[in-house]
């Protein structure tokens, strides 16, 4: 109503749904219905990138690689197709916002706890279920004028797939893909640009694994990464889309190339959170988007720009500092190599019983907490060990204790709220100690 209201005022030519994020993309049918042109991609692609079935046609017809997945309507459809895409799956509502309600599941438990509180095919809703392809993870922000494309920059990752990409750190130019795979990036944009009759401006999202590119998701819309973007490759990305809208083809701006050569220096992307002013919003990170802002560093290396990046979110650490390690059983192994780092450049390791065992019996001098709730322990309890300032940061992977009373979240919320940072993705952690290894070089040049 509201946004009707401004239009009679304001009688506009038309309306650009493409700057508004998911929330105007979701108004766009609204406002055609009543009359209003939708300037830039029509409403019917805009539904072709958003409509699950109507995406995999165009996928099938351009013959590119995707995660397998499935549209189930009921209960018994979504419990049926993870058992035959095989665990883990990724499951969301269609048409979600900011990856909400978004999350991977590990067996037919978790995806039973995950119904209970996203029923299928609510509000008409269908559930979809995807394979999970662990890999590296890169987007691209692309201007198309309907017939040409140009990107300025391809972005990847820190965080493998699985973390929302609001949510992880960015690195552009990619570090870690190679020339084939940016062609590859580069061939499949194009194709699902044009397929879709892209006008203004769209995101794709994709993994890479094994050497080839798989298409995520793709969003008919501006994404909150191209500030950075723009920022960083000189080009006004959202003033160029505009005038594509209007009617200006890219080569008439002078844009005859689709991916523009990378910069020299390195610029890193890096989320900033919230969540002590935030009540009861979990850190723990996963696919539903939980940042509310965002920093860049940028240096003629990757870790001094990593380093700076972490500053600029208020990841302060001191040389000689110490970490507690709140880990899963499934994550103790990949834990090993980074403790030993943590350790290499002097910091003390603290972690409850089982994951210090683990590392005590692989050489490593770990400071053993007592677990929360645990009585007759000599050792300090770990809550204590946070509150009275014994940890600098804290790494928690305790990805299933998501209820407000579990001992992760309590953790995690403690730690929040003594101000000491907390990390939850792996990637994170070694592109953390990647700047702290390089500190030293990196303090000069601050």
């Amino acid at each position: 109503e509201k946004v009707l209201d401004v239009i009679d005022i304001e009688q506009p030519i038309g309306v650009m749904v493409q700057f508004g994020g998911q929330t105007a993309i979701n108004l766009a049918e609204g406002l055609k219905e009543h009359g209003i042109k939708i300037l830039g991609t029509t409403v019917e692609d805009i539904n072709r990138a958003e409509d699950r079935e109507l995406f995999d046609e165009i996928i099938k017809q351009l013959h590119l690689r995707q995660p397998i997945g499935k549209t189930a309507m009921n209960h018994d459809e979504v419990i049926k197709y993870a058992d035959e895409l095989g665990y883990p799956v990724l499951v969301r509502p269609s048409y979600v916002l900011g990856g909400r309600a978004m999350e991977i599941v590990y067996n037919e438990k978790e995806l039973e706890d995950y119904l209970k509180d996203n029923p299928p095919a609510t509000n008409g809703h269908p559930i979809l279920v995807d394979t999970y392809l662990e890999g590296l993870e890169g987007e691209v922000d692309a201007i198309c004028d309907g017939e040409h494309v140009l990107m300025p920059g391809i972005m990847q990752h820190i965080e493998r797939a699985g973390v929302h990409s609001g949510d992880s750190m960015a690195v552009y130019p990619p570090q870690h893909f190679t020339e084939d795979v940016k062609q590859q990036i580069v061939d499949v944009t194009e194709k699902l640009a044009v397929a879709l009759k892209c006008v203004g401006i769209m995101n794709v999202q994709f993994i890479v694994r094994g050497g080839e590119v798989y298409i995520i998701e793709v969003n008919p819309r501006a994404s909150r990464t191209v500030p950075f973007l723009s920022k960083v490759t000189g080009i006004e990305m959202a003033q160029v889309a505009t005038r594509c809208i209007m009617g200006e083809s890219l080569p008439e701006q002078g844009y005859t190339q689709v991916l523009l050569p990378e910069s020299k220096a390195i610029h890193v992307k890096a989320p900033v959170f919230s969540f002590s002013k935030l009540a009861n919003v979990d850190s723990l990170l996963g696919p539903e988007m939980k940042s509310t802002g965002e920093v860049m560093g940028s240096d003629h290396t990757f870790s001094k720009a990593l380093y700076k990046a972490f500053e600029g979110t208020g990841i302060h650490l001191p040389n000689n500092g110490s970490v507690l390690l709140t880990i899963e059983n499934k994550d103790k192994e990949a834990i090993l190599p980074l403790a030993e780092r943590f350790s290499k450049i002097g910091y003390r390791l603290f972690a409850t019983e089982g994951t210090a065992q683990f590392l005590t019996d692989r050489g490593l001098h770990v400071v053993t907490v007592a677990k929360i709730g645990e009585k007759n322990s000599k050792d300090l309890p770990i809550l204590d060990a946070i509150k009275q300032g014994d940890v600098d940061v804290t790494i928690n992977t305790m990805g299933h204790d998501l209820s407000s009373n579990s001992d992760g979240f309590v953790i995690r919320e403690t730690a929040i709220m003594h101000n000491v940072p907390v990390l939850t993705s792996l990637d994170t952690v070694d592109a953390l100690l990647t700047s702290l290894e390089n500190r030293s070089f990196a303090t000069e040049a601050l």
